[in-house]
């Protein structure tokens, strides 16, 4: 290569996981209320549902201090996202947590074995309570 040819140099695609750690600090930093923070805590636990664009995008919205969750936003795409039937049952439990929306509690039926605790710490993270343990019982 000559000295009068620029090199070009491909900016590194970004880490997906580092990505997706960097969304979940800012939720959780920009979530107001204790009812924000537990509704946003379930979701960042839950992980495959703030993993599908659609969702990130009707959450997120811009402010001129920055980025900020807005979980009203969610609650009328709900059905339009691209979620299964589990991601569905869960966002509709975690949004009726947030007091939006009017998910019934016979919806914890349908969550899987890794969903159901989830929503069993952020229900004790809203009531305040997180030092009963959820597990299995023996």
């Amino acid at each position: 290569m000559s000295g009068t040819e620029a090199e070009t140099v491909m900016p590194e695609a970004p880490d997906p996981e580092e990505e997706f750690q960097r969304l979940c600090k800012q939720l959780l930093r920009t979530a107001k209320s204790h009812r924000d923070k537990a509704a946003v805590q379930a979701l960042v636990e839950e992980r495959t549902i703030l993993e599908i664009p659609a969702v990130r995008r009707a959450l997120i919205i811009d402010t001129w201090r920055g980025s900020k969750v807005c979980l009203e936003a969610l609650s009328g795409r709900q059905y339009g996202l691209g979620l299964d039937e589990q991601q569905l049952s869960f966002l509709g439990l975690v949004l009726s947590m947030f007091g939006i929306g009017i998910t019934t509690l016979a919806a914890v039926q349908d969550l899987d074995d890794r969903r159901l605790p989830i929503i069993l710490r952020a229900i004790l993270r809203l009531s305040g309570n997180e030092t009963i343990a959820v597990g299995t019982r023996l």
